[in-house]
This record gives C-alpha cells, structure tokens and sequence, in this order.
C-alpha cells in the first residue's frame, strides 16, 4: 500500500543522500515537483504531503506542530538506515527543526544536514497578527500579502473554501507554536533567506545559528519571500554542495551572498 507522505516514492535502496521536503503553509509537496529532475544523483529528493492538502485533501489537517512532528517522526523512522536530510522552507522550516529535535529524542539517527529557508530564528516571536481564526477575507487578505498564492485561485471562491481547512491549520501550527530552549542539535545547518523578504529581515536570520554547535551558514538569495522558486538553481547547487564528499565543516565558503 502507498505510503500517503510520499508525494512522488517512497524511499528505497538508494545511495546518496535522501532530501525530505516540508512545505511552507498553503502549499504542498509539489512545491518541490522539479526538484528531482534538477539535482544531481547522489541527492534523491522526497516531498512530504501532510494531512489536508494534494492527495491528502480529503484529510482532516494538523493544527499543532508536536502532534506534526510526531507523525512525521513515525513516518520517517524506518527510512532513516541511509544518510539523510532535511529541507523546509518558511513554516516548513520550523517544522524540519522540530522534526529533527523529535527525532533526538526518540535516539534515531540525526540528519547528515539542516536546511532552514524563509523563516525568522524559533525562538524569536511572531511579528504577524494571528489570523488562524480570523474571517475568511482576513485570510485571503494575508494570503496575498505574502505573495505565494496565485490570484485567480484567490479570487475562487469555491476552491478557496476547499483548501481553506488546511490554511487554517498551517497557521494555527505557526501562531501556536511554543519554542521550548533545549540544547543546540549537533547537525550541520544552512540558513537561506532573500534579500527583499518582506517577512524575514536578515537580522532575524542570524539567531538561527545558534541552534546548532555543529557548522553553519547563511546564504541570502536574490528574491523576495518566495526566492524559493525564483532562485531555485542557487538553493539546489548550495544543497548539493552540502551534501556531497566533504565533511560539511570542511566546506569552502558558498559562491554567493554569504552574511
């Protein structure tokens, strides 16, 4: 039977290293549906779909990140035999450095790497109104304040009341969420932020390097909140930099944009 987190195949006996991607909130696994066809070999990229959205429309959301990672965790822990890593982009990246907590303390191997993109420090508070009950037009409001949604799936109606179950959700787990000081993970970590986010100012990028007593970067792309599509080429040559040959402390400096 189909494993549903898997958006594309379930891990197999692959060598190399394996890329689990966690979405941001509104969207889905196919958010990363290109990446597989633009990385090299030795990285073999894994879209998670979480309950309410893609295929898994039909579900009932998560609205809490512990219950989030803990599923997560109960998915990933018989895939964790090969190298792997971990990969989110804004709330997808709280999710990836929840995750990767949870799984430390379940003792289950820790990821070869960390990437966190889009997303302000954990521990720094939200600078956005909460709007996981708000009325629907708040919603949609904020929705095209952030930019990642299309305009003519907003000014839908009927598909907006579809997929607005799960919007709810990823915020509710972003403006519940509880950063609880623990000791920094012993993973190699990446930071990437764009260099016009409106969301994310570089200042409150920084702090996330302190959440890990292994190497670390940050990488400011050209882009704005969704650099994540625009500078895709640069996000993906900086992944595969990280996850090849070297040990990740005794990597050069990134090509570009290093703060």
């Amino acid at each position: 039977m189909r494993n549903p987190w898997f958006a594309q195949s379930e891990p197999r006996d692959e060598a190399g290293v394996r890329l689990f991607c966690l979405p941001y909130a509104g969207g889905n696994a196919s958010a990363y549906r290109t990446w597989h066809d633009l990385t090299p070999d030795h990285v073999h990229v894994h879209p998670l779909e979480l309950p309410g959205r893609g295929a898994r429309w039909s579900e009932t959301p998560v609205s809490r990140m512990p219950l989030l990672t803990e599923m997560l965790a109960d998915t990933l822990a018989e895939h964790l035999d090969r190298p792997y890593a971990l990969f989110g982009h804004s709330m997808g990246a709280l999710i990836a450095f929840e995750l990767a907590r949870t799984l430390r303390d379940r003792g289950l191997p820790q990821p070869a790497h960390l990437f966190v993109s889009g997303s302000a420090a954990p521990d720094l508070p939200r600078t956005r109104q909460p709007i996981h009950a708000a009325p629907e037009a708040d919603v949609i409001e904020e929705l095209r304040f952030l930019g990642g949604t299309p305009p003519e799936l907003l000014d839908d109606a009927g598909l907006m009341e579809l997929i607005l179950p799960a919007l709810r959700a990823d915020f509710s787990v972003l403006e519940t969420y509880l950063y609880q000081p623990l000791p920094p993970l012993a993973v190699p970590m990446t930071v990437f932020g764009g260099e016009a986010d409106p969301l994310v100012a570089r200042t409150r990028l920084h702090r996330w390097l302190r959440q890990t007593r292994a190497h670390s970067e940050l990488i400011v792309l050209p882009g704005e909140h969704f650099f994540l599509h625009s500078a895709v080429s640069d996000v993906l040559a900086t992944i595969a930099d990280a996850l090849a040959g070297p040990a990740p402390q005794t990597l050069p400096p990134a090509r570009r944009g290093v703060a």
